[in-house]
């Protein structure tokens, strides 16, 4: 019985550290937890300890997985939700200054870069933006971003 106690321990473990690394939802860490208390349960039985002892130890060893699973899953899902900080997806909804612009096309500095651009509306080719307006980056087509003119009130921002 302790062997396989052991053997549900260890077992117990590789889910846990499987379901920080692979995106299961919680499955493999609930049946971790399980074979945890379980191992626990047949360790401490097989060691000669009664009831008492075993049900307590095993209920701890699921109430401790249950909380650390929740409190992983909070984190996970948390940190989901958060808007992307790097990279050109962070660009989007950016505002940016206008360096230099001519024929519907220009130069912008954004993220401490400079970036080719474009209008991301067509008619606003009308009235080109000037150096050192402010523009909202609209969108990202490789290395040129779609830019609008920024709206008084994305100024204050």
């Amino acid at each position: 019985m302790v062997a396989l106690g052991v053997i549900l321990l260890l077992g117990g473990v590789l889910l846990l550290v499987a379901e920080a690394h692979v995106p299961t939802a919680g499955a493999l860490g609930a049946a971790g937890v399980a074979a945890l208390a379980a191992g626990c349960w047949l360790v401490v039985t097989g060691s000669g300890a009664d009831l008492a002892i075993a049900l307590p130890a095993a209920a701890a060893v699921a109430v401790a997985g249950a909380v650390g699973l929740t409190f992983a899953g909070r984190k996970v899902l948390t940190a989901g939700r958060r808007p992307t900080g790097s990279g050109v997806e962070a660009l989007r909804g950016a505002k940016a200054t206008v360096r230099a612009w001519e024929r519907g096309a220009g130069q912008v500095a954004v993220a401490g870069g400079l970036w080719r651009a474009r209008l991301a509306w067509p008619q606003d080719e009308e009235d080109p933006p000037r150096p050192g307006d402010s523009v909202i980056v609209e969108g990202v087509e490789g290395l040129t971003l779609a830019v609008r003119r920024a709206e008084p009130w994305e100024m204050e921002r």
